[in-house]
């Protein structure tokens, strides 16, 4: 639901963190497409800004980075990429954060694979009318599990694998408390 945006970016940015110039996290490793080396900041990769922003994002850009900076990036992004503003309340949250992590085709995909949809990775009428039709809950549950499987297949799960199951578990406590109230 469009009302929800805040709240993921919010819960997002809370898990997301600073500046980081990690040279295992896969992100980092692409640099930023214009000879600069790769780094993060409040979730957002040089590449990722760069492309954005259509400018290159050397490291003392990155740093500088703000909430207010990738605000609209993580909008235009993910929610919109995910007809975030379309889904139900708790799946939309779950969904974006999913997308965040993996990219916005992968977590269509999961979710239409939770729905029973064709699963293409676009967001179409077709999925959006399937996932309207199923429980809130189980969906969410059902993503969620989807999602762990997804994170244990990456090469570099040993890694950083607790800190993504923790987060898996974090966005369903979020997305069923933004469906059905604090619990």
């Amino acid at each position: 639901m469009k009302a929800n945006y805040d709240i993921f970016f919010d819960k997002l940015l809370k898990v997301e963190g600073g500046f980081t110039d990690d040279p295992h996290d896969r992100g980092n490793k692409r640099g930023d497409g214009h000879g600069n080396r790769g780094s993060t900041n409040l979730g957002v990769t040089a590449k990722v800004w760069a492309e954005f922003t259509g400018k290159p994002a050397p490291i003392e850009v990155m740093k500088k980075l703000t909430k207010d900076d990738v605000k609209e990036m993580y909008r235009q992004n993910y929610w919109l990429a995910v007809y975030g503003d379309h889904l139900p309340n708790g799946i939309d949250i779950s969904v974006s954060d999913f997308a965040v992590n993996s990219g916005p085709g992968t977590a269509v995909k999961n979710l239409q694979r939770v729905v029973g949809a064709t699963q293409d990775g676009a967001m179409g009428p077709q999925t959006l009318g399937m996932v309207h039709d199923k429980d809130i809950a189980e969906v969410l549950r059902d993503l969620a599990t989807q999602r762990e499987a997804y994170l244990r297949s990456l090469s570099d799960f040993d890694r950083y694998g607790k800190g993504w199951l923790n987060r898996n578990e974090d966005v369903l406590e979020k997305a069923m408390g933004v469906a059905y109230g604090p619990r």
